[in-house]
């Protein structure tokens, strides 16, 4: 039953961010959002929409749901943007990507995967860290991997992998293109800087 729902609120949200704004002021964005909750059961076949969508995408991580969270409380204007902080995020769950990923896809010989189920040293690793960002007051990430952790204790998903509370490919794709727009961005502005710091010679 928590599958079904999270397959709901994840449709919601991931069509709601994809959906332009339309100018709507936000109580009609508020209504927007509870309306594509509610189109999420539409029946197709026997079968719902969100249900369609989880059979793509599969259920996402806990730190997924959060972030999207995040993204729809900014858009409707209830959480002011944080920058910095959301680029620590893109940096921290594009490492777990290429950490996990790749291994699991036998391009390594060690599986970190398996460490998921006897997660104990990742409970710790993660418990510091997350005291570390708390410190660096990076409010999101630690929110985010707080929550991970307490739903893997508690144990809201079929999954008994600690993995899988942390990070699912649709994040790990979105951090490291975030990642890779913010470096060309970057490289595109140091390289226009550079020119027009470049005095003309004279003919």
């Amino acid at each position: 039953m928590i599958s079904l729902w999270q397959a709901h609120l994840s449709f919601a949200m991931i069509a709601f961010l994809l959906l332009p704004a339309f100018g709507l002021n936000r109580a009609w964005r508020i209504a927007l959002l509870f309306a594509l909750l509610g189109a999420s059961f539409i029946p197709v076949d026997g079968l719902s929409l969100a249900t369609y969508l989880r059979s793509h995408i599969d259920d996402l991580a806990i730190t997924s749901m959060v972030l999207m969270a995040w993204f729809c409380l900014r858009r409707l204007g209830f959480l002011p943007a944080a920058r910095q902080g959301k680029t620590c995020v893109l940096i921290l769950f594009a490492i777990m990507a290429l950490v996990l990923y790749p291994a699991t896809m036998g391009l390594s010989d060690l599986d970190p995967y398996r460490f998921g189920y006897s997660p104990r040293p990742m409970l710790i690793f993660f418990a510091l860290l997350t005291l570390g960002l708390f410190y660096l007051r990076n409010g999101l990430a630690v929110v985010m991997l707080a929550t991970a952790t307490l739903a893997f204790i508690v144990g809201i998903k079929p999954s008994q992998n600690y993995w899988d509370y942390l990070i699912d490919p649709l994040l790990g794709l979105y951090c490291c293109a975030s990642l890779l727009m913010l470096a060309t961005r970057w490289a595109y502005g140091l390289l226009s800087k550079k020119r027009t710091s470049v005095p003309n010679r004279p003919a």
